[in-house]
């Protein structure tokens, strides 16, 4: 077979061959894999929990106003002003029957008995001033002594069970602090002097006060051209004992009036608390 031929036929097998090569071609296509991005989702925090304020309002119950007391009664005055002036006498002999509650005391206290102050003065200047102090103590030793005394008391108790009160209301209300001991004092001294008068002259000779105020008007007559004095010392000291007493318990119905916690009953509280 010629060149030629040779050739020719070499083609046409190659040309009947080409489709099951390029079949077997495997023909690779890469696919471009396209992501698409999605956008970017925000995230949007969750609020926070909301916090709930409870404002607590303070609700005030109010309680119920209290009736008003009802009107103080002329009885109930009365009882009040009696057991208050019985109160004020306990508390006043306390007062004066202790050591030094008339000595320290200048509102009761004794002093040398005035119509015989000339003899005080002069004994004073003869450098006898101890024993005038001396006697002074004494005598308000004595009147201590009274205010002590039971006997006293009975007295003044029974000076108050004859107390007349007219108008009880107006001593309750009244603005002067004593005003229930001065309407004791005025309706009851009297007969309460004399009736201490006793006691009194028992307690100078208990004492000593009557014999050391003998001795001192017997020096003073021994001086030269003085003026005669006379004077009687029970019934300067039955007076002043009597004042001073009276006082003292007027100063204990004033704490009452005025001092809740001198008003130790119900009672008390009741007249003297709502004045």
């Amino acid at each position: 077979m010629s060149a030629p031929r040779f050739t020719l036929l070499a083609l046409a097998i190659g040309l009947m061959a080409a489709p099951d090569a390029s079949a077997q071609t495997k023909t690779t296509t890469t696919k471009k894999t396209t992501t698409t991005k999605k956008p970017a989702t925000k995230t949007t925090a969750k609020p926070a929990a909301s916090k709930t304020t409870t404002t607590k309002v303070a609700t005030t119950t109010k309680a119920p106003a209290a009736p008003a007391p009802a009107p103080l009664t002329a009885e109930e005055a009365t009882a009040g002003v009696r057991e208050a002036l019985s109160l004020s006498i306990t508390r006043g002999l306390e007062a004066g029957g202790q050591a030094d509650g008339f000595n320290t005391n200048p509102d009761v206290r004794l002093g040398f008995p005035p119509e015989a102050e000339l003899v005080a003065t002069t004994l004073r200047g003869l450098r006898m001033g101890a024993v005038i102090d001396k006697f002074e103590v004494l005598l308000n030793r004595s009147a201590e002594s009274v205010a002590a005394n039971p006997q006293t008391a009975t007295i003044l108790n029974n000076a108050l069970q004859r107390l007349a009160i007219a108008d009880a209301l107006a001593l309750v209300n009244s603005r002067e602090g004593r005003a229930a001991s001065q309407l004791l004092k005025q309706q009851t001294a009297a007969q309460v002097r004399e009736e201490l008068k006793p006691l009194v002259a028992a307690a100078l000779e208990q004492t000593g006060a009557k014999q050391l105020y003998g001795e001192l008007m017997l020096r003073y007559k021994k001086v030269p051209l003085v003026t005669p004095i006379t004077t009687d010392l029970p019934t300067y000291a039955t007076d002043k004992t009597t004042e001073g007493l009276y006082t003292l318990l007027a100063d204990e119905e004033s704490r009452i009036r005025l001092n809740a916690s001198a008003r130790t009953t119900a009672s008390l509280q009741r007249v003297f608390g709502s004045r």
